[in-house]
């Protein structure tokens, strides 16, 4: 009968080294030089890429209703291209304006999960305003305009935006 007994110890350089390379990954750049483009710079221009990732992440969404949309001509789909850029500018500044206003006030709204967060998404803020409807009551001359369905949560969103987006949902009273 072969017995092993073993004493097991951290080696912290090894450990050390295989931290540090697990950190590092190329980036290429066409600047070479190194003053008008420091490193860290091109790191951080790298990483700020993520979020117009995010954003044409949100154009593939099937919410977008993309995949509906077929064109021949160059000409449409540039200009498709365009509506869509410009759709996505909105959306980033509707979600900054939130995301910047909820840390001014320090409310929060609730996520998906009816979590309180500060970082929503502009996706899910359109889907918490589906379910509002305007009402027209027609008399013999005038027609009168009442919106439904807002609720405390949509009615803190819209305080949140600012008096611009208030304006739109004003007659609800």
């Amino acid at each position: 009968m072969f017995r092993i007994q073993a004493l097991l110890e951290r080696d912290e350089e090894k450990i050390g080294q295989l931290i540090s390379e697990k950190g590092k990954f190329i980036i290429a750049t066409n600047e070479l030089d190194e003053i008008k483009l420091p490193k860290e710079e091109m790191l951080e221009c790298y990483k700020g890429q993520q979020s117009v990732e995010r954003g044409f992440r949100f154009l593939k969404d099937p919410f977008f209703l993309t995949s509906s949309v077929f064109l021949k001509k160059d000409t449409r789909i540039v200009a498709l291209s365009m509506i869509m850029c410009l759709c996505l500018l909105v959306y980033t500044l509707a979600q900054r304006l939130l995301r910047h206003r909820i840390l001014q006030t320090e409310k929060k709204v609730a996520n998906q999960k009816g979590k309180p967060t500060d970082r929503p998404t502009i996706r899910w803020i359109f889907q918490v305003f589906e379910g509002i409807h305007v009402l027209l009551i027609k008399g013999k001359n005038t027609t009168k305009e009442q919106v439904l369905n807002l609720y405390p949560e949509r009615q803190l969103i819209l305080e949140l935006l600012g008096p611009s987006f208030q304006k739109i949902y004003e007659n609800a009273a």
